[in-house]
């Protein structure tokens, strides 16, 4: 077998791979031989075929079949001879491969990248922290409003009212299907409906009716409704106002500590707030970490993995919005909108594999534990949401996976130029705000 190697690109490469007549030949030969044994033909016994006729009948499928199984085991041969490390599936092109002439094929594929030096030593902005007795009773308050209960009130509807309400949908003088509903309850201020449906809703009362004209917007999902102007007929039944638990005993009872008592409920949720500060925190420290990652290590990146990277995270969206109920057929991304994505996920996955390499890091078990057990805490029965990941090896591998990006974030920061920047619970947690 002869090999020469050719850089097309910055990571490209073209093998051309020559293979003697002798091997296709005799490969061929082995394989119709194995095949006469149990081969049929009208007037001859199972393996008394003689070998000239399945030479006649089989030799040019057999023939394709060994080149093909050629190519395969003389390229995985030529690419560790010449030390190459392929990032995706080769490109296949025969130059020769007539019987008589000499077998000769191109393989086109990219390499990965060669990162002999990735940098570590970074600057790292790192965010903290701390939770005070305001963010606790805000948390309390936003708590109380969730656990409410509606009641009936005589008066007119006003924003964060519950109004129930038939309604009847109407597009060109026709039903909309699925357009209608029956003491449909809908919540002022919420924006669940399209615009102007609850707007429309405010200020009236009890046995009202009325009409909307509304219009679909340009963006909605069902396409035949996009755009259109359309009518709903509006009869209301009651308007119901949120009536939050009356005292944090009350609270205490519905969050489900039986004795109702506040101190231990205040006790819990700051646990809790705790528990996700420290959660969102090193999130947000990871990412950190990752982007000054990136920036210091720019690399040159396969495209093969940015596309299949960008299929990925395209199949990953459309399956979300298919389970979330949005109807299959009208699912279309495009791979390139997730472009600059993956760009940063085979980038990020290129520089940690480095890392994780050079500093033979391994997900600690007892770590591993921990991130289950945290995962696990806020369920009913922590136990077995800790036995069902502990059951399945790639359901545990996930979390070794995040581990091992922690124990990465780790090596980084005790080698980084690390300063602080302060933040509140409410920054922390609600940044967009």
């Amino acid at each position: 077998m002869q090999v020469s190697v050719e850089t097309t690109g910055q990571l490209e490469r073209r093998l051309t791979i020559t293979v003697e007549n002798a091997v296709i030949d005799a490969a061929v030969q082995d394989r119709l031989k194995k095949l006469s044994r149990t081969v049929k033909m009208k007037g001859f016994r199972t393996g008394k075929v003689p070998m000239q006729m399945v030479q006649q009948h089989y030799g040019p499928q057999a023939r394709q079949e060994v080149l093909g199984e050629v190519m395969q085991s003389s390229f995985y041969e030529a690419i560790t001879k010449e030390k190459l490390r392929p990032a995706g599936y080769p490109n296949f092109q025969a130059t020769a491969a007539n019987p008589g002439d000499v077998f000769q094929y191109i393989a086109t594929f990219e390499v990965y990248p060669e990162l002999a030096s990735v940098k570590t030593e970074i600057a790292v902005q790192k965010p903290v922290a701390v939770i005070n007795d305001a963010d606790v009773d805000a948390m309390i308050e936003t708590i109380r409003k969730q656990h409410h209960t509606w009641e009936i009130v005589d008066r007119t509807a006003q924003e964060g009212d519950r109004v129930v309400v038939d309604f009847n949908g109407m597009v060109d003088g026709k039903p909309i299907a699925g357009g209608q509903g029956k003491s449909y309850p809908v919540e002022l201020g919420k924006g669940r409906m399209i615009k102007g449906f609850e707007e429309g809703l405010t200020g009236v009362a009890a046995k009202d009716e009325k009409d909307l004209d509304l219009q679909f917007p340009e963006n909605y999902h069902a396409k035949e409704l996009a755009g259109k102007p359309a009518k709903f007929h509006i009869k209301v039944h009651h308007v119901e106002a949120s009536v939050p638990p009356k005292d944090d005993t009350e609270l205490a009872k519905r969050l489900g500590i039986d004795d109702g008592d506040a101190t231990k409920m205040r006790q819990e949720i700051r646990q809790n707030m705790q528990r996700e500060l420290d959660s969102t925190l090193a999130s947000k420290l990871k990412q950190v970490v990752m982007d000054e990652l990136l920036k210091v290590n720019p690399v040159e990146l396969p495209k093969v993995l940015v596309e299949s990277e960008s299929q990925h995270l395209a199949e990953q969206m459309a399956n979300n919005l298919i389970r979330q109920g949005m109807p299959k057929d009208q699912v279309q991304l495009q791979p390139s909108v997730f472009a600059e994505q993956a760009k940063r996920r085979v980038g990020l996955g290129l520089i940690l594999a480095e890392i994780i390499s050079k500093q033979a890091l391994k997900a600690e078990a007892d770590r591993v534990r921990k991130k289950v057990e945290a995962i696990a805490a806020p369920y009913e029965r922590p136990q077995e949401v800790i036995s069902w990941y502990y059951s399945d090896k790639q359901r545990l591998g996930e979390i070794e996976s995040l581990v091992l990006e922690e124990q990465v974030v780790d090596t980084i920061m005790s080698q980084a130029k690390v300063s602080e920047e302060s933040l509140s619970f409410n920054d922390v947690m609600n940044p967009q705000k």
